[in-house]
């Protein structure tokens, strides 16, 4: 058997849309993802430069830039401005892409006294705790679920010792001439 060689030229045809059909389907997915989404107050460079500590106030910070996304928990003066970059990932999971936190504290005049800003980079992670609180007295076991009810049926939905006639507190009516 005399294997068929192809020229070079031939090669080098045949080979380059091989190449181009692997980088377009590697790069692909990319195309179908929407765009980064802005979440959050996002502060502008430009704003922070017009804000000057010791003369700017609450008011004038809230002019310029809008209210706070939150304020410090135990700090009233202390306000936070979050803005992040999210990106949709295959599974439609929503990924980070950028954070920014800009720090502002007002003295108790609300003169602003400092601004500061913090990124991804000085965030700290968090370990979640996968355990719940335990609170006893709500654990049932199947029979207790099975039979709970039991004696709690009130057929004609009357209320008990309402002068429903039997005098019992639900379930089956009085047999005749018990004497309650």
């Amino acid at each position: 058997m005399r294997r068929l060689l192809l020229p070079m030229t031939i090669r080098r045809l045949l080979l380059l849309p091989c190449l181009l059909l692997v980088a377009g389907s590697l790069t692909s997915c990319g195309w179908l993802l929407p765009p980064p989404v802005q979440r959050g107050n996002k502060v502008e460079a430009e704003h922070l430069k017009e804000l000057a500590p010791g003369t700017s106030t609450k008011a004038d910070v809230t002019a310029l830039i809008g209210s706070p996304t939150a304020r410090a928990t135990f700090d009233d003066n202390t306000w936070l401005y979050i803005s992040e970059l999210t990106q949709q990932r295959p599974g439609r999971t929503l990924g980070e892409v950028a954070q920014n936190v800009v720090v502002m504290t007002f003295d108790d005049q609300g003169v602003l006294r400092t601004v500061g800003t913090r990124d991804m980079a000085d965030a700290l992670p968090v370990n979640v705790v996968a355990r719940t609180t335990p609170s006893p007295g709500t654990e049932a076991s199947f029979m207790q679920q099975l039979l709970g009810n039991i004696g709690r049926f009130n057929p004609a939905g009357l209320v008990p010792g309402a002068g429903g006639g039997g005098g019992s507190a639900g379930g089956a009516p009085a047999p005749a001439g018990a004497g309650y």
